[in-house]
């Protein structure tokens, strides 16, 4: 009895330590010093607000938004109306227009940045529901 006992305790143990999964992927392909892309970029950005860490922020942001990745296969809460506010601001456009790379621009390229917003704040409610009471009214300033 007490081998089985510790056979299967075993087997639990074992059966455990397999690989990891995650609701949502935060872009955790780039760790650094273990925090995900999104962290570090973000805290880039706040922290210097330099018009290229906002260029490679808006980047980081589409590619979270478009590969989703993750169990449920959605981006992560709050991320579409984070993307959508940041477009949506009047400077963002035009810093992005004279500071991203080309590779940057690639990513962006043809956008009405007003227009995705919208369907970002949009596509928040979708994913969340629960976000609708917040979303609304900046889908109201910004319209």
């Amino acid at each position: 009895m007490r081998r089985v006992l510790l056979i299967m305790l075993s087997a639990v143990l074992i059966s455990s330590c397999g690989s990891t999964t995650t609701l949502y992927n935060w872009g955790s392909d780039n760790f650094f010093k273990g925090y995900s892309k999104y962290e570090n970029l973000t805290y880039q950005n706040y922290k210097t607000q330099t018009p290229e860490s906002l260029c490679d922020l808006l980047c980081a942001y589409e590619e979270l938004v478009n590969t989703p990745g993750g169990t449920r296969a959605v981006p992560p809460p709050g991320i579409c109306a984070e993307y959508a506010y940041l477009l949506a601001q009047d400077q963002t456009l035009e810093t992005f227009e004279e500071y991203a790379s080309a590779a940057q621009k690639a990513v962006l390229s043809g956008r009405d940045f007003k227009a995705y917003a919208m369907e970002l704040f949009a596509a928040e409610i979708r994913y969340y529901p629960e976000s609708a009471k917040f979303i609304g009214p900046l889908m109201e300033r910004f319209k």
